[in-house]
């Protein structure tokens, strides 16, 4: 039973991304033939998520806007090389990105993983703890305040694209497939990766969870 619970929720999802991809086509070709203003609505619906994304990668505020609108002007100026073959969504998010990687790469910023607003009774912030510690003896109060600090230190060990595949997942939520279309590599690679990364952001914490 509950696997038909999880794959009809599964098509549900699938399908409501597939209505949002179709309504952002319409808006896109309104903007290839001429409509300019039309893409003031790609970014009035995509510019919070874009810069959450960015500012979970950045953790700086001032980046995070400047990156932001640094993808929005890309992504108007490509807008006629796109043709509809994978969702805006995800190729809003790619440009974004690849934005925020290079910004990354040339400043050699360091803290990448923001939990700013680490809260125990936030759901989001409460399966990122669970996800990367994995420890449900801990008493959660001590163990939250404390994450922010221990967890910067272990994601500064990763590979960019490590730690990049562990914010795209864990802190934005998106699929495999999502994630893999961004990043221009197969699902197959966005699983190791994650595999990886955990294993290695747990084998980092383990002398913090054993104190």
């Amino acid at each position: 039973m509950e696997a038909v619970r999880t794959f009809s929720r599964t098509l549900a999802a699938t399908h409501e991304r597939q209505q949002e991809a179709d309504a952002d086509w319409l808006v896109v070709q309104r903007v290839q033939a001429g409509e300019v203003a039309a893409f003031d609505e790609l970014i009035t619906r995509y510019r919070g998520r874009v810069y959450g994304m960015v500012y979970n990668m950045t953790s700086n505020r001032e980046d995070a806007a400047d990156l932001t609108q640094d993808a929005f002007i890309k992504a108007f100026r490509s807008i006629n090389r796109f043709q509809g073959q994978s969702s805006f969504f995800t190729w809003l998010y790619r440009i974004a990105v690849n934005t925020t990687l290079t910004h990354l790469r040339k400043n050699r910023l360091r803290s990448f993983f923001s939990l700013e607003k680490v809260d125990e009774n936030d759901r989001q912030s409460a399966e990122v703890i669970e996800a990367l510690t994995d420890n449900s003896g801990a008493e959660r109060g001590t163990l939250v305040r404390e994450l922010q600090e221990r967890l910067n230190e272990a994601m500064q060990k990763l590979s960019i694209k490590h730690r990049t595949v562990v914010t795209l997942f864990e802190i934005d939520g998106l699929s495999h497939q999502q994630i893999a279309e961004i990043m221009n590599c197969s699902v197959g690679t966005v699983r190791s990766r994650l595999h990886y990364a955990k294993q290695q952001l747990q084998s980092e914490l383990q002398v913090f969870l054993r104190t």
